[in-house]
C-alpha cells in the first residue's frame, strides 16, 4: 500500500497538469545508502540525504561561514571553553506516531543534550564520536539549563568547534523516536529539516517530501523549501546514470567518471560541443587534497633502508612532477595543481602566495639528487609507490615523471581497504592518499602532521615529527582571531612543505551538472547538496 501511494504521488508530480504541478527533484546515489541516521553520516551519500532531513545548532553557507540554524545566537566564554546557545522557539520535529496526536513537537535544549550524548555513547558506535571524544568529559558537558538554552563545556579551548558543530553528525533528533527504534532509526529518521522521510526501498528508491512546517524562510519571507519532494534512485553504474541524466530523468548529476570524461569535457575543462547548452555545469573548489605520502620516521626499519629518509630526495620528487600536465590531461582540468601547501584551495584563509610549495622544475630535481649523493639517480635503490586500481593511471604518469629525472619506481596496486591498513601500520614508504575535510577549518589538515597524532591514534600517516610545528599546533587552541590563526596555519604549512613528507598533487574540484530548469542550487567547497532553496521550473 505504501509503495502504491508513493508511485501515485510521483506520477502526479510528473503529470504536468496545473492541478498537480508538483516539483520533484531527482538524483542518483550510485554508491548506495547505508543509513539515514546522522550518527553515521560518514560518506557523501549519507551526508547529502541527512542534510535534507535534519538540522543542527549552526549551519554553513556557500562561503563556508558559520550561520545560525536551530540556535539563533550564541556566546563563547573568555577562556574559549564554554559555548552557550540560545534556541529558536519555532522549530518542530516532523510528524510521527510516537508524538502526542502524532504531531511533531517543539525542539528543546534537552534534545540536543540527548543527541550529543548519543554520539559519544560507545553503545551507539557512532562514526562521529571523534567530534567530542577529546574535547568533553562525558555527557555532563552538555547542559540544558532550560528548554531554550544549551551549554557545552569543553575541557580545552578549540576555535574550530563551531565549524565542527555544523556537520551532520551534530544534528538534533527526538529522544523518544530514537529510543523506540534503536538501530532501526537508520530507516525511520525523524528530524527538523526541510524535507521529511516518506519511503526507502534499499537499493531502489528513496522519497522525501516537503516539510510543510519548516522554520526557515528566504530573503523575501517565503517559507522554504520550494520543492515538493526529493526522489533518489540507486543506479550503481555511473555511465548508465549519466544516460538517465541526458534523458532528463535526473535533475542532478555529480562527478564525471574517467571512462567517459573526454565525452563531456575538453582537456581544458570546458563542456564539449556535443553537450553545450543541454545542461548546466558547475565547477568549484572542493576541500580535498590529493597527495603522495612519504613515511619519514627514520627510527623505523622501513625508512632506515630507504632513500626517502633524505629530505633532498623528497624535495626532488616534488620538483619532478608536472602537476599542471597531470591535471590537464588525466583529469580534464578538474582540479588545481598543488603548488602551494597542504591546506587546499577553497578553505577559509587559503592564500596561494602565502605558502611556497613546489612547481615543476626537473633541473632542480636533478640538482637535489646530485646533492644527496645520487647523480641522475645513480646508486639509488628502486622506490615502491603504493596505490589502488582507481588511481593506477595517475600513478603511472608520476612513475614516468620520476623516471625522467633518474628516480626509479615500482608501482604496487592494492585494494583500498588493504592499502589503508598497511598505511596505518606504517608498512609502506610511499603511497597515494587524499584528505577530505570533515569540517571547514584548516586545522583538520594540519592535524595530519602533529606528532601526537601518530596512527592508529590519529591521522599522522607519514609519522612527521617537528618540534616547532608541534609548538605552533598546540598554540592554535588559544588563538581566537581568525586572521591571526590563518597566519599560523600558513607558517605551519610552510614548515611541512620545507620538510616534504608529502607531495601535493592537486587541490580537488567538484563538478556538478543540473538540468537547465533547475536554479538556486548550492555551490560550496564541501560539495554538500543543499536543496531547501532549489527551484524547478
Amino acid at each position: 500500500m505504501i509503495c502504491f501511494v508513493i508511485v501515485s504521488f510521483l506520477m502526479a508530480c510528473h503529470s504536468g497538469s496545473k492541478k498537480e504541478d508538483k516539483k520533484v527533484f531527482t538524483l542518483n546515489l550510485d554508491q548506495g545508502l547505508t543509513s539515514l541516521d546522522p550518527a553515521f553520516a560518514r560518506n557523501q551519500n549519507v551526508l547529502w540525504m541527512t542534510n535534507q532531513i535534519f538540522n543542527g545548532l549552526v549551519q554553513i553557507d556557500d562561503s563556508l561561514q558559520i550561520k545560525p540554524c536551530v540556535a539563533k545566537s550564541w556566546e563563547i566564554s573568555a577562556d574559549g571553553k564554554q559555548y552557550i546557545f540560545h534556541l529558536r522557539n519555532d522549530v518542530y520535529f516532523h510528524d510521527d506516531a510516537l508524538f502526542p496526536n502524532k504531531k511533531g513537537r517543539k525542539v528543546n535544549a534537552g534534545d540536543f543534550k540527548y543527541s550529543f550524548s548519543r554520539i559519544i555513547d560507545p553503545k551507539t558506535a557512532s562514526s562521529g564520536s571523534w567530534i567530542f571524544s577529546d574535547k568533553v568529559d562525558g555527557e555532563e558537558a552538555f547542559i540544558a539549563t532550560n528548554d531554550s538554552t544549551l551549554i557545552i563545556q569543553l575541557n580545552k579551548p578549540f576555535p574550530p568547534f563551531l565549524a565542527m558543530l555544523s556537520g551532520q553528525y551534530c544534528s538534533v533528533i527526538p529522544f523518544e523516536v530514537a529510543e523506540h527504534y534503536g538501530k532501526e532509526f537508520r530507516n525511520h529518521p525523524i528530524g527538523t529539516g526541510p524535507f521529511k522521510f516518506k519511503y526507502w526501498k534499499e537499493g531502489e528508491v528513496l522519497v522525501l517530501l516537503k516539510n510543510e512546517n519548516y522554520f526557515e524562510r528566504d530573503a523575501d519571507g517565503v517559507q522554504l523549501p520550494y520543492l515538493d519532494a526529493v526522489k533518489a534512485t540507486f543506479i550503481p553504474d555511473k555511465q548508465t546514470a549519466f544516460m538517465e541524466f541526458i534523458k532528463k530523468k535526473l535533475d542532478f548529476f555529480n562527478s564525471i567518471d574517467g571512462s567517459y570524461r573526454d565525452d563531456i569535457l575538453t582537456k581544458s575543462g570546458k563542456m564539449t560541443s556535443k553537450y553545450e547548452g543541454k545542461f548546466q555545469m558547475v565547477k568549484g573548489p572542493y576541500l580535498n587534497t590529493e597527495y603522495l605520502g612519504i613515511l619519514v620516521d627514520s627510527n623505523l626499519a622501513i625508512v632506515k633502508n630507504s632513500p626517502l629518509k633524505y629530505k633532498k630526495i623528497r624535495q626532488a620528487i616534488n620538483y619532478a612532477i608536472n602537476k599542471e600536465r597531470l591535471v590537464k590531461y588525466l583529469r580534464n582540468s578538474i582540479g588545481i595543481p598543488g603548488s602551494s601547501g597542504f591546506i587546499p584551495a577553497g578553505m577559509p584563509g587559503f592564500d596561494a602566495k602565502a605558502v611556497k610549495g613546489y612547481s615543476y622544475n626537473p633541473a632542480k630535481a636533478r640538482q637535489l639528487l646530485k646533492e644527496a649523493g645520487f647523480p641522475n639517480g645513480k646508486g639509488m635503490s628502486e622506490i615502491t609507490l603504493s596505490t589502488t586500481t582507481t588511481y593506477k593511471d595517475l600513478i603511472e604518469f608520476i612513475q614516468g615523471e620520476l623516471n625522467n629525472v633518474g628516480i626509479k619506481t615500482k608501482i604496487e596496486v592494492n585494494q583500498s581497504a588493504s592499502l589503508r591498513e598497511v598505511i596505518a601500520k606504517r608498512q609502506v614508504n610511499f603511497f597515494r592518499g587524499s584528505w577530505i575535510a570533515d569540517y571547514a577549518d584548516g586545522e583538520i589538515y594540519l592535524s595530519m602532521f602533529y606528532s601526537k597524532n601518530y596512527v592508529p591514534i590519529g591521522p599522522n600517516y607519514t609519522s612527521f615529527n617537528h618540534k616547532e610545528f608541534d609548538v605552533l599546533f598546540e598554540q592554535l587552541n588559544f588563538v581566537k582571531d581568525d586572521e591571526e590563526r590563518f597566519k599560523l596555519y600558513q607558517k605551519m604549512d610552510q614548515l611541512v612543505m620545507d620538510e616534504a613528507p608529502v607531495v601535493v598533487l592537486f587541490y580537488d574540484e567538484f563538478i556538478n551538472m543540473y538540468q537547465n530548469n533547475i536554479s538556486g542550487f548550492s555551490k560550496n567547497a564541501q560539495n554538500l547538496v543543499v536543496l531547501k532553496k532549489v527551484k524547478k521550473d
